[in-house]
């Protein structure tokens, strides 16, 4: 009796005979690739950036979260290699689709790099493969735009000929407990064949738990309802330290009250705003796909208004605390230290800090910035140098030193005792004892 499709896959998985492609190496990909790669299936990394497929074929790692010595010897070892080139999709019997889904100038889903990306892969898919989407995307992604776009190019039946399934990407940048290996997966397959087979295949690479759901809409929303629950509760503290600030009450030490009870609450904490890939978008991605169901999601765009607006916010404040020293907002002197979206890490993404910086100069103030972490980013097409270092001398000149992201490497005492203003956006000076020159959000 011949073997089916599923028999099949299956017992490649069991013996490492799977080949592995994954499109898109960027802070997804490249350490998914690697995991696949370590875990003993050859994999070809995928992607349009001629500059990243040199770094990743010299062993060059260019990810935080990616081990350099790990890249190194995979690649020396010809277990992982990059390319531009989609014909090689034609060789591959797993492909993860890794590629980002940002938001267009409307603050609507923009999928063409999953659409481009699943058309190039149709050209090429054989049969016996099984395509996983791990971009975060709105629920029906998977089997409203990637399974008709692969049935079309290639031909070939899905459930029939290939598997096809939604894996959301969960990827911490900078956290130290949870990487790619150890943090626990969702699949969700268009049928259970394909979930069985998806699954068998992440937990053959993976040490977390694999949970398997019955569709690939499933998985899409759990991601969403994932960094949806965040942005509500950081929207609910933002909304709240705003009003503690009226009040003249500490909303850090409230949160630290609240925490100490052992059920019912989880502490989430206020800032300049959200960054990163997906808590400021996923909920976007959910309002604009329930207005196709007539449905508005009103807790969900509240929470976006009150997050949204914590730049002008903060800066704001920023104007008042230099008024307190009959100095305005317009030709003042502000530093801004740390542009990243999270502490620790050098990535950037929708970080609030770039909104800072631009609102600042709106306002005519001389803004600078200092990151130990990253030494020039790119906003509105514009590059930004930031400073080499920072002095006691060097802040003195400052009329308003800004903390933006809690970077943990930055001498907060020295920035303290030389700055006349310090305004705190994320209590990063907490254990600072002398206050008198010090605001916290």
């Amino acid at each position: 009796m011949d073997e089916t499709m599923k028999e099949k896959l299956l017992k490649k998985i069991a013996e490492k005979k799977i080949t592995v492609g994954v499109v898109g190496l960027g802070y997804v990909g490249l350490p998914l690739a690697v995991e696949k790669a370590k875990a003993g299936f050859r994999t070809v990394g995928f992607d349009v950036q001629e500059e990243k497929v040199a770094w990743v074929n010299e062993g060059h790692n260019y990810i935080g979260d990616v081990v350099d010595s790990d890249l190194k010897k995979l690649v020396e070892h010809s277990m992982l290699k990059a390319t531009t080139d989609f014909s090689f999709v034609k060789d591959m019997d797993f492909i993860a689709i890794c590629v980002p889904t940002p938001l267009d100038a409307h603050q609507q889903p923009n999928i063409e790099y999953v659409r481009s990306s699943t058309d190039a892969i149709s050209n090429y898919l054989k049969p016996e493969t099984i395509v996983v989407l791990e971009s975060t995307t709105y629920p029906g992604t998977t089997e409203e735009l990637v399974k008709p776009i692969l049935e079309a190019g290639s031909g070939l039946k899905c459930g029939k000929d290939f598997y096809l399934g939604f894996s959301p990407e969960r990827v911490d940048p900078g956290n130290l407990i949870y990487k790619t290996k150890n943090t626990p997966k969702v699949v969700g397959g268009v049928g259970t064949d394909a979930t069985e087979v998806i699954a068998a295949m992440y937990r053959s690479v993976l040490e977390g738990d694999v949970h398997e759901v019955s569709s690939p809409a499933i998985a899409e929303m759990e991601k969403i309802l994932e960094n949806t629950y965040r942005n509500i509760n950081i929207g609910l503290v933002n909304e709240l330290a705003m009003l503690c600030d009226k009040m003249g009450i500490s909303m850090w030490e409230v949160i630290d009250a609240a925490k100490t009870k052992p059920y019912g609450f989880q502490a989430f904490y206020p800032g300049p705003g959200l960054g990163g890939h997906c808590i400021p978008l996923d909920p976007y991605y959910l309002s604009w796909k329930a207005r196709e169901y007539g449905f508005h999601t009103s807790m969900i765009e509240s929470s976006m208004m009150i997050n949204d607006r914590m730049p002008e916010y903060v800066v704001g404040r920023a104007g008042k605390i230099l008024n307190r020293f009959e100095k305005s907002l317009k030709g003042a002197r502000v530093l801004v230290l740390g542009v990243a979206y999270k502490q620790d890490i050098d990535d950037y993404r929708e970080s609030p800090a770039l909104r800072v910086l631009d609102l600042l100069k709106l306002e005519g103030a001389k803004a600078d910035f200092y990151d130990p972490w990253i030494k020039r980013y790119r906003y509105k097409g514009e590059y930004f140098e930031g400073l080499d270092q920072i002095s006691e001398k060097e802040m003195e000149t400052y009329d308003l030193v800004m903390i933006v992201t809690a970077h943990t490497n930055i001498d907060y005492e020295m920035v303290q005792k030389s700055s006349r203003a310090v305004f705190d956006t994320k209590n990063a000076m907490k254990n600072i004892k002398d206050r008198k020159n010090i605001e916290v959000l």
